[in-house]
């Protein structure tokens, strides 16, 4: 007689204690910090209304503002996705003197007020320049003090990357006779590229809603040099604290697409490597 082998049964997978603990208080954490806080700027951008949230931010100091924002940003984020990838290269590659000191200016901008940031450059690049240098109250002066801020965000998430890559597969490719143009293209690239978007990404949506930096550089010139953090907070001085609201839903959701966009790119790249 023969016998049939039987399925064994799984053993239900059950969620530990502790495991469940850890979650709650993310959660919960989470929820106080970030969710709550974002959903009550959602409900008081539409106390008056759908109409009256497109009012707020179709108004045409409004919508000024926003477009510098956004182009400013964009601007930024290229310049620093190339300097910030040079920046981490020479860091990890190359060895010299003050090495250690260039490496710890990197984080500066995160440690350092940013309205200090923006009075260090008005002091800089003022009307007073001691070299000479007077951007202030115009659209480069935006573009410096978003370059100041957002710095570090390419630079430490390419850094790691470039840290942990294989120099084997690097020499391979010479000793096939790839030139150094050619093998950063086709080898070290690829690799770096998903780093690269992340801290882009991250620094387009640190631009989107600088505040300190730019608010004694740019002069606040309406339909000129006023950005959309700025154009919030005169909003708030002026009452219209649901028009204010509005606009920074208009960031937060753009600042949020962007990094689930980035997010999706990122994935895909590095799909072959799950």
């Amino acid at each position: 007689m023969s016998s049939v082998a039987q399925p064994v049964a799984k053993p239900l997978r059950r969620r530990r204690p502790d495991a469940t603990l850890s979650l709650g208080v993310t959660t919960g954490y989470l929820s106080v910090i970030v969710l709550i806080p974002l959903a009550a700027l959602v409900l008081r951008s539409l106390e008056g209304g759908v109409g009256a949230f497109w009012d707020a931010v179709t108004e045409p100091q409004a919508v000024a503002a926003l477009k510098l924002t956004f182009a400013v940003s964009f601007g930024v984020v290229l310049i620093n996705a190339v300097f910030g990838t040079v920046i981490a290269w020479v860091l990890v590659r190359d060895s010299f003197r003050g090495k250690s000191i260039v490496n710890a200016l990197i984080d500066l901008p995160f440690a350092l007020p940013t309205i200090v940031a923006g009075l260090t450059l008005l002091a800089l690049y003022g009307p007073r320049s001691p070299i000479g240098v007077n951007v202030a109250y115009s659209t480069a002066a935006l573009v410096v003090a978003l370059l100041f801020v957002t710095l570090p965000f390419v630079v430490r998430t390419v850094q790691p990357v470039l840290l942990e890559l294989d120099r084997d597969m690097e020499e391979a490719a010479q000793s096939l006779g790839a030139t150094s143009i050619q093998t950063f293209r086709r080898v070290v690239f690829p690799n770096l590229f998903p780093a690269i978007l992340s801290g882009t990404a991250l620094g387009f949506a640190r631009s989107l809603g600088e505040f300190g930096a730019v608010v004694l550089i740019s002069g606040n010139q309406p339909f000129k040099t006023e950005v959309a953090s700025v154009y919030i907070f005169g909003q708030i001085e002026s009452d219209n604290v649901t028009g204010a609201a509005a606009v920074s839903v208009v960031l937060l959701v753009a600042s949020l697409g962007v990094l689930l966009a980035i997010g999706g790119v990122r994935r895909w790249a590095t799909r072959h490597d799950l």
